[in-house]
């Protein structure tokens, strides 16, 4: 055993002189004791609370032994699919088996089954009757209602039926886990607690609620789909939104409005904790988690983001609310890493879903919540947005100051829409002048506007204003720094002609990408549910959507031109569109 470590075995119970523990949490992620695995970071939350916490990372669902190892807890399992889907951690955007898994031993494949949630918690159930049961993370989360699925290619109840679970966690988990394990302790009803779903058979004391249409409309007529899709969407405000119901013959999908977010001093809390920051020494003959050498000298300051993309989980997950860290915590966490062993001067990163949001704050989120028919960042940046551009740039300073640190990048790339204007002239000088490693991260996604429309992303003309201006404060500083641009091919609303156009814009600027990332319809995104209805629930406007294997690959072959092995299939999509000869056309 390390004590360092949440106990994973028996013998980790007896050395501690436990025997029984108040709550087991199971993962699809293997074990690493860090913040920036979910199911560690609410492990701690809850030892923090006092209660007696196991994890069961990975069990192998073939056989009972890994869900009997730690016994049966005095009040919950709590089951997530760890930090990804395990349909996205399993399968790639054309459904071919993953060759690496980045969350488990040595990176190796089948440490985790398909749909991860539904079969841990069917398991548990089988081998502990009447022990109750609690999923989260994001595969929970996002599946909380009745979703499409690109992997069936059909419309699946929510998970919630499926697993057979007593309550489902969506969003952020601390309030509502600690919650669930305060009122099961004192044998309370899990009803009314923001931030989760539960089944009932009626509603009749429910107040403040929205119906959307049952699971049976929804999977058998698109119309009713966007409908639900509209509805739900419009109520993931923690202050505005209401109870969410949709029926399943006879009984009744309850999701309640979703939880507050954690205030400054909570969140220091919750990131003050005493994780170990590494994987779990078992895992060391594997070689470790692949996945934490990306993270393991980088910090999170802030969660939440209101650049609420179509095609991205943060908003349905996370919410549009930024909330933010104290620069004092931070700090803390700063002085911790450089005195870890095999830290060599480098923290990696300071940021969150997008760097350059840390301490952005709005009037309104304390008192209404995020507008419901306005955007915070689209088509341009709200006035009453204010970005936190001082206290990121003095946070920094500090952070430099810590004896041992050489180095602070900021390696999760940033909003270059908010760097556009004169606002933020010291923060993209202080930016270039020291805290990229070379290259800096962007997301332009896509050069046509109308799918850039689609994608709730800035027009083109504002990443070439952003590029313009980075180029400008490097050549000032002397330094050759370069931007890694992320694409998306065959978002919904490309065709092969937008895919063409794109293309050619960056041959036209010599933009040679390597990350360009196929489109998956995500489950509750906006994208995900154009992909799916072929049109959009807002506006009501069809949307074309490339829907063969075929054709995607013609795509994204059309944006990464400059790759021999993509020449056949750029030939085939230029004969489709009537335009044979590639030199006159790229």
């Amino acid at each position: 055993m390390d004590n360092k470590f949440l106990p994973i075995s028996d013998r980790d119970l007896r050395i501690r002189g436990w025997s029984q523990l108040d709550i087991i949490l199971v993962s699809g992620d293997a074990y690493v004791d860090h913040p920036s695995y979910g199911v560690s970071l609410i492990g701690r939350v809850l030892e923090d609370a006092g209660f007696k916490v196991g994890i069961i990372a990975q069990p192998d669902w073939r056989k009972p032994d890994d869900f009997l190892k730690l016994g049966k807890p005095k009040l919950f399992f709590g089951i997530s699919a760890g930090n990804l889907d395990s349909m996205v951690a399993n399968y790639t955007a054309n459904k071919k088996s993953r060759s690496k898994d980045d969350y488990s031993p040595g990176g190796k494949m089948d440490f985790r089954p398909d749909r991860a949630v539904i079969v841990y918690a069917n398991k548990i159930r089988e081998y502990f009757p009447g022990v109750a049961l609690v999923i989260g993370g994001l595969e929970a989360s996002l599946r909380r209602l009745a979703h499409y699925d690109y992997w069936a290619n059909e419309v699946r109840r929510s998970i919630l039926l499926d697993s057979r679970a007593d309550i489902l966690v969506y969003g952020m988990g601390e309030r509502q886990t600690l919650e669930i394990a305060k009122r099961i302790n004192l044998g309370e009803t899990l009803d009314n607690i923001k931030g989760t779903a539960v089944i009932r058979s009626c509603i009749d004391n429910l107040k403040d609620y929205i119906v959307i249409p049952s699971f049976e409309e929804v999977k058998q007529d698109k119309g009713k789909f966007n409908q639900a899709f509209k509805a739900a969407y419009s109520e993931c405000d923690p202050l505005g939104g209401k109870t969410v119901v949709q029926k399943y013959q006879e009984r009744y999908l309850i999701q309640f409005s979703p939880a507050l977010p954690l205030t400054k001093e909570e969140l220091d809390k919750v990131y003050d904790l005493p994780y170990a920051r590494s994987w779990h020494p078992v895992y060391n003959k594997e070689g470790g988690i692949p996945g934490f050498e990306t993270v393991r000298f980088s910090i999170i300051s802030h969660r939440g983001c209101c650049g609420e993309c179509s095609f991205c989980s943060l908003y349905p997950h996370q919410g549009r609310i930024v909330q933010s860290r104290s620069k004092k915590s931070i700090i803390r966490e700063a002085k911790i890493l450089a005195s870890q062993k095999g830290f060599r001067g480098t923290i990696s990163d300071i940021g969150g879903p997008t760097a350059n949001l840390y301490a952005a704050n709005c009037q309104l989120w304390k008192k209404t919540g995020a507008c419901r028919s306005k955007k915070c960042l689209v088509p341009t940046k709200c006035g009453n947005l204010k970005l936190g551009y001082n206290e990121t740039i003095e946070l920094w300073k500090e952070v430099m100051k810590i004896p041992g640190i050489k180095h602070l990048f900021i390696g999760s790339g940033v909003r270059y829409d908010l760097l556009i204007d004169k606002y933020s002239d010291e923060y993209l000088k202080a930016l270039c002048q020291e805290h990229i490693s070379g290259q800096l991260k962007v997301a332009p996604e896509h050069t046509a506007d109308s799918v850039l429309d689609i994608m709730n992303k800035p027009r083109i003309e504002v990443y070439e204003k952003f590029t313009d201006r980075f180029r400008k404060v490097n050549k000032a500083l002397s330094k050759k720094q370069y931007l890694v641009n992320y694409l998306i091919s065959s978002h919904p609303g490309s065709d092969l002609n937008k895919a063409l156009e794109m293309s050619s814009y960056l041959s036209r600027r010599s933009i040679r990408p390597e990350q360009v990332q196929d489109f998956i319809p995500l489950p509750m995104t906006l994208s995900g549910c154009i992909y799916y209805t072929e049109s959009h629930p807002f506006t009501g406007e069809r949307i074309y959507t490339p829907g063969t294997f075929r054709e995607r690959k013609m795509h994204r072959a059309l944006l990464q031109y400059s790759q021999t092995k993509n020449k056949g299939l750029i030939r085939q999509a230029l004969k489709i569109l009537g335009k044979p000869d590639p030199k006159t056309t790229l």
